[in-house]
């Protein structure tokens, strides 16, 4: 284990690595360290050819509620934000092996938008994915303002991004965020199944055809920038440090 975040490749997936939050005492809550070791984890996949897929996982009942929120309150009274997440994120963008997920139950913030750059997403049919980013006075991260509309359609992804509404694991398989939807049971082992599908495939076709269907990234690693740039800008403003406070108010009553 390092810093919450376990790193397995399971003998009985070769090719497999999996990357599993494992904070459930803090509902997944993903600090700098988290961050940094996941980024790590994607760059030891990335340059080892024997790695050629990715599975992210969380807790029962809990993928993520998203980034953990000291962090947040540190940079917004003056401390400095580090580069862990924004790191974490073009990893996450660039890497270079087929990414899947599986969710279950409470998916929030960076704990939905993860998803919108997995090739498969699994998740159970109690898992409820909402970005409460403007809620916090915050904007959209890890390109979802830009992967979103394309994904979903305008409205939708609006309705994710800006208004903040939960989308149920269904809503998330119409709009196309989730690939299924299946039992609470069952969602780790049909990800795993479908990780270990995808490293026993061939891997320079399915690297090819993974990288034909998903285009040119170059506009998405400039979307993370440009959104980082804003949602530093507003970490800082009187906003954001009395949305922050009153949600801390309302944990602590």
């Amino acid at each position: 284990m390092t810093d919450h975040i376990l790193i397995e490749r399971p003998q009985s997936a070769p090719g497999v690595q999996v990357i599993r939050l494992d904070r459930a005492e803090k509902k997944n809550a993903i600090t700098r360290a988290m961050y940094q070791a996941m980024t790590d984890a994607l760059k030891a996949g990335d340059a080892d050819e024997s790695v050629r897929a990715t599975l992210f996982l969380g807790s029962e009942a809990c993928f993520s509620a998203g980034n953990d929120l000291n962090d947040f309150m540190a940079f917004a009274m003056g401390g400095t934000m580090g580069r862990e997440v924004i790191d974490f994120l073009h990893a996450l963008a660039s890497h270079g092996k087929p990414l899947v997920s599986g969710v279950d139950g409470l998916a929030i913030g960076i704990g939905t938008t993860i998803h919108l750059h997995c090739d498969l997403t699994y998740a159970s049919d109690r898992t409820q994915f909402r970005t409460p980013f403007v809620d916090l006075a915050l904007v959209p991260e890890a390109a979802s303002s830009l992967l979103a509309p394309r994904l979903m359609g305008h409205q939708r992804a609006f309705a994710l991004l800006a208004a903040g509404e939960a989308f149920s694991a269904a809503a998330a398989r119409d709009a196309g965020l989730v690939y299924a939807v299946v039992e609470p049971a069952v969602v780790e082992a049909e990800a795993r199944a479908a990780a270990a599908r995808l490293a026993a495939k061939p891997p320079k076709a399915l690297s090819i055809a993974r990288r034909l269907i998903r285009g040119d990234r170059a506009d998405i690693a400039a979307r993370i920038d440009e959104e980082a740039g804003h949602f530093a800008a507003q970490l800082k403003s009187p906003e954001a440090r009395a949305a922050f406070e009153a949600f801390m108010a309302r944990g602590r009553g």
